[in-house]
């Protein structure tokens, strides 16, 4: 199949132009003859014109041709090509539309469209990839019932499934098999899916709060089979999680996932047939940790959450994307929350979101939640679509309250069933239902940038009072230089500076001006402010509190985020400090690791997560320009400090954790990451018999988690046993290409320095694979976000990433285009850095036949 690439300056798809589709199609039948090299695909489209009008109708197509066109069961004439587009002549009100095309699975590498994976054929159709598969008007407002025949070799594709419930199926001869499945929920073609392959089935039933039995099943290849209860658990728990928490019960009689190893994403909420990155399903204790197990209960809860929050409603258009994928970010946060502790997993999200939308918030591609135009839809699957609009569903729960929320949820999901929506028809929801007005509030969807609120705090010691003075300030961002006030909801408490007693409860500020001054009387003593509490709100907070104040909170605030938060700011401002000034003091921030460490009230997990310090690429965003080897310095000059200040303290919580045997609970995994966590600064404080027991714990470990955080400590030295871990964990998984992925990326994140040569050399690795999205993130995307390796002053870590981007678009455009960004920070370093990071970007855009993907991303990159 060949790829449709840009020529020229690519056009740019604009929100304000939308209109309505000119043709709906109510009913699409759907009959495929599969073959990886030449699949049939027979459409056959009732289609009715929508409006007065006397417009042909246009269905979209991607490297198709067309080798049938009939209409009302006659070949028809009365049509062309306008490029990819079918444009058919028709008469009246409604018709029955009959195309045929062949399309090459296996030669589908962009893996958009149907495609080939290790054998199984698999779709994937977000947001256009419906149209590589069949002539269709490819947009989420058209919302039709599927009906889907398959015929294919039934030994070599034994498992038909596709969107819906089963319907017949049966023998077709020859030694090929036919099965038929039907969709009885309208839905836009984003939503379709399809598989064929030999594949094996866990299976489980659920039964719904009304009474009716689900019958569940995680499809994989017979070997992975042993590594799916975890995920199916998954599945069972945010099923019932969605009926208790928003009255949300599942609507088909199966419900499926299906895991394959080629994937551009995650996962794919696909109505009925959820397509899986493998990453995302297989698990057990040898090769998956802590982390890949709560990744997989979270994003197997995201995508049946989307069922209702996607699926039952849908998107207008691409430009409300955040619709869904805000609102179900949010829900799978909620569930994952419920799960475990809530202070952990509000830290992980915040860390999540700091890493990589603040970023994206300050550099070159910068967008709002609801952008205003694009020129490849694909490269606005962005943590701000995500994350951010994650928060902002956070912010007006918080502003509504719990059963608000729920009411106005409640009325969403009543109202828009069975439609595409828009980010103002939920606002609206949330408006009516909590009784609120949000009109300022809906800036957060237009205006692009993270605030800045700056909060002083000031005391008359003689009066009584305290005055908080607060304002805030919104950056200009690319195409958006004057910004209007926010509404920032900030939860805010005060403590006696003396006492450590609470002056008064926790108040909600609505910040909505660009000052405000809240007055507080009766107090006493020098007040202490927590502030963003919970991060109620996703801005960035400055404020005049002391060291003593940062550790004072560190030890006392009664909010677990608030609490991390103080410490971390501590770390930070020390940081930042020794960066500026070569050196900076370290006591007290030893001190209030000391005091958290020793703190017996606290969970290990809790406890791990505050007194990790900040990575060198957050401090890097904290400076006018980041300069990669003094941050490198500054904060492994405190790791050591730490490490040998606290070395007995590091030890006994190692020893402590030591005996841990697997367990996935939430104090085992909270033990194991206190565990790691100590052995990395038990490591930075040169003992010298750190390496023999990283060795041991790696050898002797009964869990991923502990192998590979003993590995990681071993990767970032020159130790002898480095080299002995990095073989044996070779040898042992080089069977499993989800293993192998973290002995890439180990080695791509790790602080050494020759890991620009180390990760050019991985490159040229028998199993690097570039086709693979998680082979290809596992080494370029790790090895881009190592901030002093990425930004080596040669400039060959920008020439490495470019050089792979450049021969990735020409396998998968969509990848390679996510994996850019990186490269188009140039303002963030010095002018040596710069100029060899624009260069890049240059190099890049001259590449003939690029795709539009990276056209756009190099562009505006480029543009800064």
């Amino acid at each position: 199949m060949l790829d449709v690439q840009h020529t020229g300056q690519p056009s740019v798809t604009r929100r304000e132009d939308y209109l309505v589709p000119d043709w709906m199609v109510p009913e699409t039948s759907l009959d495929f003859a599969l073959d990886p090299a030449a699949t049939t695909v027979e459409a056959t489209l009732s289609v009715e014109r929508n409006g007065e009008h006397d417009r042909p109708l246009r269905l979209d197509g991607d490297g198709l041709t067309p080798e049938l066109v009939r209409v009302d069961g006659e070949d028809w004439s009365n049509w062309c090509m306008d490029g990819p587009t079918l444009v058919i002549e028709l008469p009246g009100a409604s018709h029955t539309v009959e195309t045929r095309v062949t399309i090459c699975p296996e030669r589908n590498t962009q893996l958009m469209g149907l495609y080939s994976s290790g054998g199984i054929l698999c779709t994937q159709c977000e947001a256009e990839g419906f149209r590589r598969i069949t002539f269709f008007p490819d947009r989420p407002d058209v919302l039709s019932r599927y009906k889907v025949r398959m015929t294919a070799d039934k030994a070599r594709y034994p498992i038909l499934l596709a969107n819906g419930d089963p319907v017949a199926s049966g023998d077709a001869g020859d030694g090929r098999h036919w099965a038929e499945w039907g969709d009885p929920f309208p839905k836009p073609s984003y939503l379709f899916a399809l598989v064929a392959g030999d594949l094996a089935a866990n299976r489980a039933t659920f039964t719904t709060q009304s009474g009716r039995d689900v019958q569940l099943a995680i499809w994989v290849r017979e070997k992975d089979l042993p590594r799916t209860d975890h995920a199916l658990h998954a599945l069972k728990t945010a099923m019932a999680w969605d009926e208790a928490t928003y009255g949300r019960e599942y609507d088909l009689d199966v419900f499926n996932i299906v895991a394959v190893d080629d994937f551009n994403f995650g996962a794919m909420e696909n109505k009925g047939l959820n397509i899986f990155n493998s990453r995302y399903i297989l698990a057990d204790p040898d090769t998956a940790t802590d982390y890949d197990y709560d990744g997989i209960a979270g994003v197997v809860a995201h995508e049946y959450f989307h069922n209702w929050s996607g699926n039952r409603i849908t998107c207008r258009d691409w430009f409300q994307l955040s619709l869904k994928e805000g609102f179900t970010v949010f829900r799978d946060q909620s569930f994952s929350a419920d799960q475990g502790s809530h202070a952990v997993k509000r830290i992980e999200d915040v860390r999540a979101l700091r890493a990589a939308q603040f970023p994206e918030d300050a550099g070159p591609l910068a967008h709002p939640v609801r952008p205003d135009a694009y020129q490849e839809i694909s490269n606005f699957y962005t943590a701000t679509i995500y994350n951010k609009g994650a928060e902002l569903i956070r912010m007006m729960a918080t502003m509504l309250g719990p059963q608000r929320f729920r009411a106005a949820t409640d009325l969403y999901f009543d109202r828009f069933d069975g439609t595409a929506a828009t980010c103002e028809d939920f606002v609206t929801c949330m408006e009516e239902a909590g009784g609120i007005d949000l009109i300022q509030f809906r800036r957060w969807y237009s205006q692009a940038g993270t605030p800045r609120v700056t909060a002083t705090l000031t005391h008359e010691a003689g009066g009584g009072r305290a005055v908080l003075s607060l304002r805030q300030t919104v950056p200009p961002t690319p195409g958006q230089p004057v910004k209007e006030p926010m509404v920032l909801p900030l939860r805010i408490k005060l403590f006696g500076s003396d006492t450590g007693a609470e002056l008064g409860d926790e108040h909600l500020v609505l910040l909505s001006g660009e000052s405000e001054e809240i007055i507080f009387e009766g107090i006493s003593e020098r007040p202490v402010l927590s502030i963003n509490r919970g991060f109620s709100a996703p801005v960035i907070v400055e404020t005049n509190r002391t060291p003593a104040d940062l550790a004072f909170l560190s030890a006392r605030d009664d909010d677990p985020f608030a609490r991390y938060e103080a410490m971390q700011q501590l770390m930070l401002d020390t940081l930042v400090a020794s960066v500026t000034h070569g050196r900076a003091e370290h006591d007290n921030v030893v001190e209030a690791v000391r005091n958290t460490l020793g703190d017996e009230t606290l969970d290990s997990a809790f406890i791990a997560e505050a007194v990790l310090l900040p990575s060198e690429s957050f401090i890097g965003d904290q400076m006018p320009l980041v300069d990669p080897e003094a941050i490198h310095r500054a904060r492994e000059a405190l790791r050591r400090d730490l490490g040998r200040s606290l070395e007995r303290e590091w030890r006994a919580a190692y020893e402590q954790a030591k005996a841990n045997r697997f367990e996935y609970s939430p104090a085992a995994k909270g033990a194991r990451r206190l565990k790691t966590v100590a052995l990395g600064y038990i490591t930075a404080s040169g003992a010298p018999d750190a390496a023999s027991l990283a060795f041991v714990q790696f050898e002797q470990a009964d869990n991923m988690t502990d192998r590979q955080g003993a590995l990681t400590t071993l990767a970032g030295g020159t130790s002898d046993e480095r080299v002995a871990a990095l073989d044996i964990f070779y040898n042992r998984y080089s069977d499993n290409s989800l293993v192998l992925d973290k002995w890439f990326s180990t080695q791509a994140l790790s602080a050494r320095d020759d890991t620009p040569e180390q990760v050019e050399q991985l490159a040229r690795h028998p199993d690097f694979k570039l086709s693979n999205p998680n082979r290809a993130r596992s080494l370029i995307g790790a090895f881009s976000v190592n901030q002093r390796a990425f930004h080596d002053a040669s400039g060959r870590g920008y020439r490495f990433v470019a050089d792979q981007l450049i021969a990735l678009d020409k396998i998968n455009p969509q990848t390679a285009a996510k994996l850019l960004p990186p490269l188009g920070r140039w303002k963030r370093v010095d002018a040596k850095r710069a100029e060899m990071m624009r260069a890049e970007l240059e190099r890049i855009l001259a590449v003939p036949g690029l795709s539009k993907d990276m056209f756009e991303q190099a562009s505006k990159s480029l543009e800064g």
